[in-house]
């Protein structure tokens, strides 16, 4: 039907498709709006690939809760709802192609550190994760966290990360069978024949290859590819390969929300709680920043770090270590992910793999054990970045990457490190070159010490 209105001629039809369009352009620019400018199918394949680089951390970090106690069915679920609330939170605050996953390195510090070394109960460990986020949450909000990072040398930052890859390489082989306790000689290797031992090595260098190559997923490809190697050899004792007696959903109620912080004693509280905000802080930042500067989306940096802050508190109600943005978000980003809709998208992902639960509890250790190896690896480039030459930076630097492993605590190798950094540049005259709010985190890590021994 056409109408006449001097020389102007309209399409009703015409119209009408005109009038549906600007409505959808307008629905669009609404999302836009919420999780920035998208094109849908580049996101959306951005987000698959994200997921599939980093869903072996619901196997790793499962495996690592385990050895502090949390029944790992109950880890599955709370790192798989940890990762997806994180995931839509950074997807609609953040606005940014980000992946929220429980950090490694940071698993290993709340189960080998906070537990093991400090004596804490998982369910004071769960207590400092919610402390640490409210922290992280009031940090994230001021300068206070910009203040933080330049505070901290660069050269000490990357020792931290040196040091945790070398205490997660140790953890792998232990897990993995190929490092056992001896007496005489403190550490000794198992015999290339026992089959974990062979499963482990054999998974290692399929993981190398696979990641080399650049096949993707390939972590979670040579997780299986270990598990069915394991269990073709014999290296699965008869109990998990049947499974372990079934999967239930109940254990997870014994995990949720039972955060406590009876018993702990208030200086261990307040070291456990400054040390973890510390390590979380930096890596968070270093992640974020840097990963915002590959996807050209800098202006969402300090909206980021408080989508970040925020899953870190709820990780402790949900009933696993701290989330982090995790550096597989890279992939996602070189796929063409630019918006929060890549986040949106893994984080359902990972809300569908509550289904394969049955499935993950039956991947043995010796599949684990290659990526938290390769993992370590894959963070010793940071090394680069210290200057052994002058001493008073590198000796610190070397403390915490030497003490972190040996020592088999990530607090009190940072400790050692950041106390010798302020006493070498005191004791050759260059004090000023340090920041004063070094110097406070330093006289704490003293103190820290001091309480120990009493």
């Amino acid at each position: 039907m056409r109408g006449y209105y001097g020389k102007q001629v309209f399409d009703w039809s015409t119209k009408k498709n005109q009038t549906t369009s600007q409505h959808k352009r307008k629905q669009s620019r609404a999302f836009s709006a919420v999780l920035g400018t998208s094109n849908w199918r580049q996101e959306l394949l951005a987000g698959i690939v994200s997921f599939f680089a980093i869903v072996y951390i619901i196997i790793v970090n499962s495996s690592i809760l385990a050895d502090a106690g949390i029944p790992q069915q109950a880890g599955i679920i709370a790192t798989v709802l940890a990762s997806a609330i994180g995931c839509f939170i950074m997807g609609w605050w953040g606005k940014a192609p980000l992946i929220i996953a429980p950090g490694m390195g940071i698993n290993a510090m709340f189960t080998y550190t906070l537990v093991q070394g400090m004596g804490l109960t998982w369910q004071q460990g769960l207590a400092v994760v919610v402390l640490t986020g409210i922290c992280f949450i009031a940090i994230s909000f001021t300068s206070l966290v910009e203040k933080l990072r330049t505070a901290i040398p660069a050269s000490l930052q990357e020792a931290i990360s040196v040091g945790i890859g070398l205490m997660l390489v140790l953890i792998g082989l232990q897990k993995g069978g190929v490092i056992v306790s001896d007496e005489s000689s403190i550490i000794a290797v198992q015999s290339f024949a026992n089959p974990g031992v062979l499963v482990t090595l054999l998974t290692l260098a399929l993981t190398c290859i696979l990641y080399m190559r650049k096949i993707p997923g390939n972590m979670l490809l040579a997780i299986i590819g270990g598990s069915v190697f394991a269990y073709l050899i014999g290296a699965v004792p008869p109990k998990a390969a049947s499974g372990g007696g079934g999967f239930s959903w109940s254990a997870y109620g014994e995990v949720f929300g039972q955060m406590t912080i009876q018993g702990v004693s208030l200086t261990t509280l307040i070291v456990a709680v400054f040390s973890l905000t510390l390590v979380i802080v930096f890596e968070s930042v270093g992640l974020i920043n840097a990963q915002l500067n590959m996807s050209g989306r800098q202006d969402r940096f300090q909206r980021a770090v408080q989508a970040n802050a925020a899953t870190v508190f709820l990780s402790g109600i949900l009933g696993t270590s701290p989330t982090v943005s995790t550096v597989e978000a890279a992939a996602g980003i070189s796929s063409g992910g630019r918006t929060g809709w890549t986040s949106i998208v893994t984080g359902t992902l990972f809300l569908l793999t509550l289904v394969a639960m049955p499935v993950i509890t039956l991947v043995p250790d010796q599949a684990v054990a290659p990526i938290l190896i390769f993992i370590g690896g894959l963070m010793m480039p940071a090394v680069r970045s210290i200057s052994f030459e002058r001493l008073e930076e590198g000796l610190p630097a070397f403390f915490i990457i030497a003490f972190i492993p040996l020592m088999h605590s990530i607090v009190d190798g940072i400790a050692i490190g950041f106390i010798s950094y302020a006493l070498f540049h005191l004791a050759i005259g260059k004090g000023r070159e340090v920041k004063p709010l070094f110097y406070i985190i330093s006289l704490l890590f003293v103190l820290h010490f001091i309480l120990q021994a009493m």
